[in-house]
Formats: structure tokens, C-alpha cells, sequence
């Protein structure tokens, strides 16, 4: 039998109940940890309350998490239930317009750049000085490749990402002495229903089939294939984990070595 990696650590995830978030929760679940997940969507919060582990290892609550008040008072509720946490996952993000940039809703971009970075603050914000009663943890923050790359039509998209990992090596600095370790993971197309949705954008962007729009996104990387879930929550549990404890401030790529993007 394995050993558990993350045993008995307490887990803050944010925006968790769906998607790349619920796979990451579910993997460091299996590994030992409890799981402490918000979400804004209460129809995905009531699927997962039926899951076997809820209320042993999994904690649910709804939280906006661009609501920088909505945020705070949520962790005003943690520090009454629990006097440190081990870790953050940093997971909140919407893909934005698709566009070009002369053509985008001024809202439209203000509002991916409200959820993908400020949402970020104030999670870290919040939960730092629970890390540091821990004497030490981890932050994860997830960007994206286009945090790496210039990403025609997806601008709002990707400057919030580019924004991410600048506050992820910052903060790496930062909190360094206090034993807390921050990176960033960066997944490239993962399958699933928000790559779909991404993928028929741009199609109706540019007027072309979804087929050649999923088949160019393919071209981009080397493995000439698109990333499962379950590669970046393994990323995640290996980042967590003691096995990582002399990594911080790094950009970690899930992507199958993307090698540009249009």
C-alpha cells in the first residue's frame, strides 16, 4: 500500500467543485488531507454533498470568490473551526472574452481580471496567517500556459495569468522566512467541458469548425495531445507534498511541452 502524502494536512481550495478543482480535491483526499472547498455554484456544492467522504475529510461552503467581503467572512468561520492550515489552492479563474482586444466588452475584461488575479488575493490574504500558525505550508496558485505565452484573441485571459505567476514568485520571496512555500501550476488545454466551451468561442470568433480549431490547439504541443485533470491534481499533491519541500517560487508546466500559441 502507498503511503499517504498528504495525511491528516488541512486544505483550503477555492472555486474546487467542478473541474480541475474537484480533481485536485479528490486526489488529496486520497492522499490523507482534509479538504476544505468553496465554490459559488450550489448546484455543484450539493452533488458533491453526497460524496462518502463529506464531513470526514470534505468541508463545503459557498463562497463568490471575487467577493472580497464574501472571502474574508469565510475565513473568519475556518479560524473559529480550526487554529492553522496546511496549504492553498488558489484554483478560482474564468476563461474570459474571445476577441480581439479592440472589439472586447470593457466589462467583459474587468470582470476576468477581477476573478483571475483579485480572487487570489484575497484568498492569500486570508489564509497566510493561518499558514504561518502552521509554521510553514503551501500555496498553489493555478495559471495557465498563457501566463507564458502571447495568446491572440484570449488578451484578458492571458495578461491575468502572466499577473498570477508575478504574484506567485513574489510571493515565494516573501514568505520564504516563514517556511511557506508558493508555485504555480500552469496546465495547457485540458479535456473537459470548459475546454469545449473555450474551443466553440473561438470557432464563432473566427468563423471556422470546431474540429480545426481543436486540431490546431493539438499542433501547438509537442505530445500533440490535449492534458487529463488528473495530471495537474497529481502535479498539486506533488507540490504539497514533503517530497517538494525544497521547491518554491517555480512555474511548473502541465502542458505536454506547448510550443507556441495562436
Amino acid at each position: 500500500m502507498n503511503q499517504l502524502k498528504l495525511l491528516n494536512k488541512k486544505i483550503i481550495i477555492s472555486a474546487a467543485a467542478e473541474g480541475i478543482g474537484w480533481s485536485i480535491a479528490q486526489e488529496c483526499m486520497q492522499n490523507g488531507a482534509i479538504v476544505y472547498l468553496t465554490d459559488k455554484n450550489n448546484e455543484s456544492l450539493d452533488k458533491i454533498s453526497k460524496h462518502d467522504l463529506y464531513e470526514k475529510q470534505l468541508f463545503l461552503d459557498r463562497v463568490n470568490a471575487h467577493d472580497a467581503q464574501e472571502v474574508e467572512d469565510y475565513f473568519n468561520k475556518i479560524e473559529n473551526k480550526v487554529d492553522s492550515v496546511d496549504a492553498l489552492i488558489n484554483n478560482v479563474g474564468i476563461a474570459g472574452p474571445t476577441g480581439r482586444l479592440e472589439e472586447l466588452n470593457i466589462n467583459d475584461w474587468r470582470e476576468t481580471i477581477d476573478i483571475n488575479i483579485n480572487s487570489h488575493f484575497y484568498y492569500t490574504k486570508f489564509s497566510i496567517p493561518l499558514i504561518k500558525n502552521n509554521n510553514g505550508g503551501s500555496i498553489i496558485n493555478l495559471s495557465s500556459t498563457a501566463g507564458l505565452f502571447g495568446f491572440p484573441f484570449r488578451s484578458p485571459y492571458a495578461a491575468s495569468k502572466w499577473a498570477v505567476i508575478g504574484m506567485t514568485k513574489s510571493l515565494a520571496v516573501e514568505l520564504g522566512e516563514f517556511n511557506i512555500r508558493v508555485n504555480a501550476i500552469c496546465p495547457g488545454s485540458v479535456s473537459g467541458d470548459r475546454m469545449k466551451r473555450v474551443i466553440e468561442a473561438k470557432a464563432r470568433s473566427l468563423g471556422v469548425k470546431e474540429e480545426s480549431i481543436q486540431k490546431d490547439y493539438e499542433s501547438m504541443v509537442s505530445l500533440k495531445s490535449f492534458v487529463d485533470k488528473k495530471d495537474v491534481s497529481n502535479m498539486a499533491v506533488f507540490l504539497l507534498s514533503e517530497e517538494a519541500k525544497r521547491i518554491s517560487g517555480q512555474v511548473m508546466t502541465v502542458d505536454g511541452n506547448t510550443e507556441r500559441m495562436n
